[in-house]
């Protein structure tokens, strides 16, 4: 009976498969999909609940059978659609806070810093006034995803990525 017992618990412990790649997946996406959600204009408490979110779809998702091709352009699509829903439901478009960022800070010496500072306010201006669109690109191209993904996450053309990303490209490099 004892056995009985520890062999239940045993296999009421394993991982499913869905389990175990949802899990896998959470790792190593959990972070890059935060920073997306909080570049659209999410703060951090509502862009962790949409990640959240966008992993139980991803469990119900891959527990469903459905299909697992670009899993990671999948995840980013989702969690796209569903930060933008949580923006709209609020009906505010909250620009996250400067103390939520993590920016490096090389303060070696004040006239450095200050130099820093003033072309990183200089960037995010330049960020923040590019079409959502066109913001949306860079972000996930920040992120790793492949141009073909960036498409499939928007569900827009390859054509109008590349683009976008060549307008927004253009428009930070001539700072």
């Amino acid at each position: 009976m004892v056995a009985r017992l520890v062999v239940r618990r045993e296999s009421e412990r394993r991982q499913t498969p869905a389990e175990a790649e949802t899990s896998e997946l959470f790792a190593a996406f959990r972070t890059p999909l935060l920073r997306y959600v909080q570049s659209l204009g999410l703060p951090l408490a509502d862009g962790e609940d949409v990640v959240q979110e966008t992993f139980l779809s991803l469990f119900h998702h891959l527990r469903s059978g459905k299909p697992r091709d670009n899993l990671r352009g999948w995840i980013f699509r989702v969690g796209h659609n569903l930060a933008l829903k949580r923006r709209w439901r609020d009906a505010r478009q909250v620009e996250a806070p400067e103390a939520e960022l993590a920016w490096a800070d090389p303060a070696p010496d004040p006239e450095q810093t200050a130099s820093f500072l003033h072309q990183r306010a200089r960037l995010r201006a330049i960020v923040q006034a590019l079409p959502e669109r066109d913001r949306c690109c860079l972000m996930l191209r920040a992120e790793g995803l492949r141009y073909r993904e960036i498409a499939e996450a928007l569900g827009v053309s390859l054509g109008t990525v590349a683009a976008s990303l060549s307008r927004s490209i253009g428009k930070l490099a001539a700072i």
